[in-house]
């Protein structure tokens, strides 16, 4: 009989690995393995350096903010969306937290995952490059450009911009 070594990693939730599978077969993948989720799973803990005893609790039951946000990333990392959102991911983040987050969405973004990444300050940018960036005011695309135009917006502010358009 063959023992395998203890787990160094407690078991993801089954409900994670439930809606990763309902994930594949909505896009007509075939099913992994228990020990291939295992491995993507610690994979992109890894990335994101996370405490691997943070999956024994349930979501984001006890988490501090950087935690949610990296949890929420680590949920990007595991279903590599066509389209992924990130509503202010780097809100609240700490300097170390913020450089795991982006090159984990850097990493998806380059499997081919398009990224909308909706930010209030320009210090992500820094990590995660922009293809575009386009400027919101009261709901309304003012401007659009390419990286530099976070650069003005940092330097002359919304009102210059809004007086502008």
């Amino acid at each position: 009989m063959i023992r395998r070594p203890p787990r160094s990693t407690p078991k993801p939730s089954s409900a994670a690995s439930d809606v990763y599978k309902r994930q594949r077969k909505y896009r007509n993948l075939s099913d992994m393995s228990p020990r291939e989720f295992t491995d993507l799973y610690d994979k992109n803990l890894e990335l994101l350096k996370m405490d691997k005893d943070l999956v024994k609790r349930s979501v984001n039951d006890g988490f501090s903010g950087g935690e949610k946000k990296r949890s929420e990333v680590l949920q990007m990392c595991m279903l590599q969306p066509k389209l992924a959102i990130l509503d202010e991911t780097d809100s609240g983040l700490d300097i170390d937290a913020l450089h795991l987050v982006a090159n984990a969405i850097n990493s998806v973004s380059k499997s081919g995952t398009a990224t909308v990444l909706v930010t209030h300050y320009k210090r992500i940018l820094t990590y995660v490059k922009p293809q575009y960036v386009h400027i919101l005011y009261n709901g309304q695309i003012v401007e659009s450009g390419s990286e530099k135009l976070a650069d003005d917006l940092e330097k002359k502010g919304y009102d210059a911009l809004v007086k502008k358009n």
